[in-house]
């Protein structure tokens, strides 16, 4: 089964404890819209699925295809780039930096 974008949104509003009557308050939506957007019954807009994701504190992110899998493994690496040595001079973690943590 192919995981899709409704899909994870339904998992991160799970794993966050939200109801879909609560997200739907958060995102100035209503809960059959959250609904509907969460069953793949329908194709919903990606407007719809942005607000959603912004309310859980998300943001999505159009990756071009060519760059797709360059970019999964930036991020799952944490952002450091990969094939570089860890140690002193090597670079901090994007995501760190972002964060404002010390790597």
């Amino acid at each position: 089964m192919m995981i899709t974008l409704p899909r994870q949104l339904a998992s991160a509003r799970r794993h966050l404890g939200l109801s879909q009557e609560q997200l739907a308050d958060r995102a100035g939506l209503s809960r059959m819209a959250v609904q509907k957007a969460e069953s793949g019954a329908t194709d919903p807009r990606l407007s719809t699925l942005a607000v959603m994701a912004r309310a859980m504190g998300m943001e999505l992110m159009l990756v071009p295809s060519a760059i797709r899998r360059d970019v999964q493994q930036f991020v799952q690496s944490g952002g450091r780039l990969l094939g570089q040595p860890p140690g002193v001079g090597a670079p901090g973690s994007a995501v760190d930096e972002v964060l404002g943590r010390d790597a």
